[in-house]
């Protein structure tokens, strides 16, 4: 009975062994297949978790989008992710450094898809947001007639910010269409008569009819900030 047990034994021992010695070579063989650049597509897959940035050299231009490595690892930025607006010739875009976030990380596939639109949007975003908060219901500002809408205007203020001028707002007499006072690039002073959910609701019929123009302080986002009174400034805006 025992040189029976020891005979299993020693068939155990060497199965076992042999089975350390597959898993050994299994071990090896995904080793060589993931390479020594298995870490660092860890590190691109909790960037894309964490929504990271990473400052990249536009390597080459092809069909569809730019070529950029990040830590050695070749990445893809689609053309439709290389800015917030069209970009008409990617090559112009060669050398130049972007900041980027990983989209899809895919160590399988060696797959790297990279982002520059959605950092800028995430950066437009917070800089609007802080544009916003310096804005105060009751401000008179400056600005230009960006588009003409049946229901309005929009008017492009100091700072890259933009308001609505509802037809029912541009004057105190009626008016129809709003083409028919206004033309795109006219410079107009207007009244903030609204700030709700980021958007910014303006009135020329306020200071036409109440004379706020005299009265309510002009604030100037490009440069300083502050409210400053020019009653000149104000009444050359106003155009009916």
């Amino acid at each position: 009975m025992s040189e029976e047990v020891k005979e299993t034994m020693d068939d155990f021992a060497r199965e076992l062994e042999a089975s350390y010695k597959e898993f050994d070579e299994r071990r090896s063989n995904y080793q060589e297949q993931e390479g020594p650049d298995a870490e660092k597509w860890k590190e691109l897959t909790q960037m894309m978790e964490d929504k990271a940035v990473v400052n990249v050299k536009v390597k080459e231009a092809v069909k569809g989008g730019l070529v950029a490595y990040v830590d050695e690892i070749q990445g893809f930025i689609p053309a439709s992710h290389v800015s917030t607006h069209y970009v008409e010739k990617l090559e112009d875009c060669v050398g130049q450094h972007l900041d980027v976030t990983p989209i899809t990380v895919d160590p399988e596939k060696k797959k790297l898809v990279l982002s520059a639109r959605n950092v800028l949007k995430e950066k437009e975003a917070k800089e609007k947001e802080e544009k916003m908060a310096a804005v105060k219901v009751g401000a008179v500002v400056k600005g230009k007639v960006d588009s003409i809408k049946d229901y309005g205007a929009f008017i492009e203020l100091d700072g890259g910010l933009s308001g609505l001028l509802h037809v029912s707002q541009i004057s105190s007499q009626r008016v129809k269409s709003p083409a028919a006072v206004l033309k795109e690039g006219q410079e107009v002073t207007v009244k903030i008569i609204a700030l709700k959910e980021g958007k910014i609701s303006l009135s020329m019929k306020a200071l036409e009819a109440n004379g706020d123009a005299r009265e309510t302080e002009v604030f100037d986002y490009k440069e300083t900030g502050k409210a400053t009174t020019n009653l000149g400034a104000l009444l050359k805006g106003i155009k009916l």
